[in-house]
């Protein structure tokens, strides 16, 4: 089964994703903040991480610039609210960002990109 780990702060869109992604057939794994989420990477090896911009003690940024530093291969779906996106986005994907999904979204759509990935 593979693996995800979800660095998300937001109470409500963490349950909405992790049951979609259970639903369709992944393990997943939660933190709720950059600290607890790089290190859930190291323990958890996971699949794929998706990571909000905005979330305590590390961006989604400095989570995304640290995990491609320590596993290049391992793909990032990188979260934002709408306003944070211009800057956000073209950063995230020079830190190796492998995709970025703007809030609100379709839980179908981030299940969709994720499936790209893994």
């Amino acid at each position: 089964m593979k693996k995800i780990l979800l660095i998300e702060d937001d109470e409500l869109i963490l349950k909405m994703l992790q049951f979609k992604l259970k639903k369709e057939g992944f393990q997943v794994f939660i933190a709720k903040d950059g600290d607890s989420g790089i290190k859930a990477v190291h323990e958890i090896k996971p699949d794929l991480v998706v990571t909000d911009i905005m979330v305590p003690f590390k961006s989604g940024l400095e989570i995304t610039y640290l995990v491609k530093k320590s596993y290049p291969e391992l793909p990032v779906i990188v979260l934002s609210a709408l306003g944070e996106e211009e800057n956000s986005v073209q950063q995230a994907f020079k830190l190796g960002a492998s995709d970025f999904i703007s809030k609100p979204f379709n839980p179908n759509e981030l299940a969709f990109r994720v499936k790209r990935f893994i």
